[in-house]
């Protein structure tokens, strides 16, 4: 049973903050093994039971449910070769990082936390502007919302400054159509929680998820 993150966690990510090199990461790879990485397997391992029956997968291995610490540098300005956080994600489709699902990352001084369709494909995007010009449809996607927004997570803001060609402005739900994804999250990252760090670690993270699966399941049957 997984009994919680161990507070060193905390310092080596507040230590990749302040030295995000190789040469430091090396030096510290056996926290990075045993606080971070072990600890985060395991926790998804016990968790993922709970997370199926809910209809969510998780998988306890990194390019899994553990997203790579390791940043792709390629194509960004900023060169640090390491995130400096912990991200988990469990999913409901064919891939973690194509399908809705739930997120949570764990950060020196905090977490966040939401759910959602990041980039949604031409055929979901047009699927998904279908069913928010339906009346009852889109009433459940506001309530699905404000489930999520109850416990924080507020949707971000539109990528269009217009709604797509073809589809009414209506300024009670204008908003939904102008987005290409649907993410609701903490906008601010919150103080860790005391279970954080002890055996409710689990069942914290697993009441979060329920707060946010009726997005999740929305979005899954768009």
């Amino acid at each position: 049973m997984f009994d919680g993150f161990d507070p060193k966690l905390f310092e080596f990510l507040h230590g990749l903050e302040a030295n995000n090199s190789k040469t430091w990461f090396d030096a510290h790879r056996s926290d990075y093994e045993w606080f971070y990485k072990n600890a985060a397997e395991e926790l998804v391992a016990d968790i993922s039971q709970e997370l199926s029956a809910l209809g969510l997968k998780a998988m306890p291995k990194v390019n899994g449910s553990l997203r790579r610490i390791n940043r792709d540098v390629r194509f960004s300005k900023d060169k640090s070769p390491y995130h400096a956080h912990m991200h988990l994600v469990f999913w409901s489709g064919d891939h973690p990082n194509r399908s809705a699902g739930m997120h949570f990352v764990i950060k020196a001084a905090g977490i966040g936390y939401g759910a959602g369709h990041y980039g949604m494909n031409a055929d979901i995007l047009t699927r998904y502007r279908a069913v928010v010009c339906d009346e009852s449809k889109r009433a459940a996607l506001q309530e699905a919302l404000a489930a999520a927004k109850a416990v924080g997570s507020e949707l971000e803001p539109p990528a269009l400054a217009r709604v797509p060609k073809g589809f009414e402005a209506n300024p009670d739900w204008e908003d939904l159509l102008k987005h290409k994804s649907i993410v609701a999250r903490t906008m601010t990252d919150q103080p860790h929680p005391a279970w954080l760090t002890n055996q409710n670690a689990k069942d914290g993270i697993l009441d979060l998820t329920k707060a946010h699966l009726p997005l999740i399941a929305w979005l899954r049957a768009i």
